[in-house]
């Protein structure tokens, strides 16, 4: 084989036969032919032959180089040279120091992960889980043609089909790993609620969506203790494990409550019997008709929401006191009439969003019912425009102007309710919202109310006192309750930081100084450490205390000093040392309102 290298006009060699294992023909004279040939001349002598003085071999392109090859050395292979030519040049490249490192060529590529058609079904069924989302999903058949693109290391005719059917079992098996996590906590808070939608009644019970199941038939108290039994003793919740059942105000909810409650437990004094045995015809219970059988349901504690309570204060109590109030009576009504035209005409006239946009670069905010705070955040917006930019709106829109007196009833019904829904805010929410934040939101919240009745005109005095009536009225069996002052000294950013009178600051310590005797651990229990602080919110606003000096010297106590030292420590720090706090904490500080 020969390999011509044009650009260094070089011929390279190499044979190989069985008694020699290489020889080589070397270049010896280089020489090219005329510049406008395409062929390029190089004469070289063969090392092949024997003689004293080697041919000289033409290899152009007639050349007498190959006839030389065929005659003399037909029995010689010949192969091109790699190894040593290549070792020889990267030894000059080398000396040279232009050996350079070869560059790796990078692979986009990846291969697809196949799953297994299982795996498949299981994450279709957090899918429309997650995102509540029908089972007729998987019917479309625009899903099922997505799901027949995912790879799975079945056989290529086997697809995944997933159907109601198996999905609905998909579903059931992830209540498996909630069962246990429920099962590893010592202390549990559930909600539950009934709703309608496309003539439909359906029943919740959340902690973590334990339940949601159609619900026929009537909403009588009954058959909301059957339901909520049969949900709890599915995930093995009993009363000794369910702090409480937060709901809303419903005559159904409250009455299922209160006729299935536990019974207290009988004083030990009695008076003892005869000895004899008293018998019971097992056949008569066991036959029993369901109206003999709803006795024996007990319902866990039952908690009213505050936050829906309050609600129904702005609702109800607010409302009738401002309608039946013959100095607010007339400008309430004219002030919410014109407030709901400018409403319905921004709602449904974009004229109107236009003539909007001329006086004002904020939208206007229309109330709905089920948004609780909305009426609030749509009075506020009215009246923080001028009362000049107002009335022009009213004049392009052809409504009624709104007079000084409407407006300045407007902006003092927003002074008094603004710490009204600050807490109602405070109440609804969804990480921090635990039974001890209760107590203090109420006390911090009537504190405010009532500030707020200084400086009022006749429209409107008088409506701070009705807020806070309302509000000892509807938490009457709430406010100064064992289980509620607990909870809101046993949460550390709290204490007894919301307590103004000393009475009540003693019979505080009392209650909790009996409690954690009850409490207390043979050994003491290991330091916890400090919960984080949260960043500043609308809620620190809200609740501000005085600052108390730290504690000093983490030592065994005793259970009065210790309480005594729960105090003096600042907002979000709490000891845990000879006292079980943890479970105080648990016990009555994490249900929700």
């Amino acid at each position: 084989n020969l390999k011509i290298n044009s650009s260094c006009t070089e011929l390279s060699c190499q044979a190989f036969n069985q008694n020699q294992k290489h020889n080589h023909i070397t270049p010896v004279l280089m020489t090219e032919t005329d510049s406008t040939s395409k062929d390029k001349n190089i004469i070289v002598k063969c090392n092949l032959c024997a003689s004293a003085t080697p041919r000289e071999l033409s290899t152009s392109k007639n050349s007498n180089l190959k006839k030389h090859l065929d005659r003399c050395h037909a029995n010689t292979k010949l192969t091109e040279r790699d190894a040593g030519g290549k070792k020889r040049k990267r030894a000059e490249d080398e000396s040279a120091g232009k050996s350079q490192t070869k560059q790796q060529k990078l692979s986009f590529s990846r291969s697809a992960v196949l799953l297994e058609p299982r795996e498949v079904r299981r994450q279709v069924a957090e899918y429309v889980v997650e995102d509540m989302l029908p089972l007729s999903t998987v019917n479309s058949p625009a899903f099922k043609k997505f799901v027949c693109k995912i790879p799975t290391n079945g056989s290529n005719d086997k697809r995944v089909i997933i159907t109601n059917s198996n999905l609905n079992s998909d579903i059931t098996l992830m209540y498996i790993p909630l069962k246990k996590t429920l099962d590893a906590q010592q202390y549990v808070s559930t909600t539950a609620d009934i709703w309608s939608a496309n003539n439909k009644s359906f029943m919740g019970v959340t902690k973590a969506a334990i339940a949601c199941k159609r619900f026929r038939g009537r909403h009588t108290y009954d058959a909301i203790t059957t339901e909520l039994e049969d949900i709890f003793s599915q995930y093995g919740l009993t009363n000794d494990k369910v702090t409480a059942c937060v709901t809303d105000n419903g005559s159904n909810f409250v009455k299922a409550f209160k006729e299935h409650q536990q019974q207290q437990v009988e004083s030990e004094e009695e008076v003892e019997g005869d000895g004899e045995v008293e018998f019971t015809d097992l056949h008569s219970v066991l036959t029993a008709d369901d109206d003999t059988q709803h006795g024996l349901c007990v319902l866990p504690p039952h908690h009213r929401c505050a936050a829906q309570t309050l609600n129904l204060i702005a609702n109800n109590e607010v409302v009738n006191w401002l309608v039946s109030n013959p100095e607010s009576r007339a400008v309430y009504r004219s002030a919410t009439a014109k407030c709901s035209a400018l409403w319905t005409k921004a709602r449904r006239s974009t004229v109107a969003s236009e003539c909007l946009e001329e006086v004002s670069d904020r939208k206007l905010i229309v109330p709905t019912v089920t948004r609780w705070n909305s009426f609030y955040n749509a009075y506020a917006r009215i009246t923080e425009m001028p009362l000049t930019d107002i009335n022009s709106l009213c004049t392009q829109l052809q409504i009624k102007c709104m007079n000084d007196r409407e407006y300045q009833f407007l902006k003092e019904c927003c002074a008094i309710m603004k710490p009204f829904t600050v807490a109602l805010d405070i109440l609804q929410g969804e990480d921090t919202c635990f039974y001890g934040t209760l107590q203090p939101t109420l006390e911090v919240l009537m504190a405010k109310t009532l500030v707020m009745k200084n400086g009022l005109s006749q429209m409107t005095t008088g409506l701070p006192e009705v807020i806070v009536g309302a509000i000892k009225t509807r938490f009457a069996t709430t406010i100064d309750s064992k289980d509620a002052l607990l909870a809101a000294v046993s949460l550390p950013k709290f204490k007894l930081r919301w307590v103004k009178e000393e009475a009540r600051r003693d019979h505080i310590k009392f209650l909790l100084t009996t409690e954690c005797h009850s409490l207390t651990t043979e050994e003491p229990t290991a330091l916890m450490p400090d919960a984080p602080q949260p960043a500043a919110t609308s809620e620190d606003d809200f609740f501000s205390f005085d600052v108390q000096l730290n504690a000093t010297a983490d030592v065994p106590m005793s259970v009065e000093t210790e309480v005594s030292r729960l105090w003096k420590g600042p907002g979000h720090k709490c000891l845990y040392t000879s006292v079980n706090f943890t479970s105080l904490l648990w016990l009555y500080a994490t249900s929700v309102v």
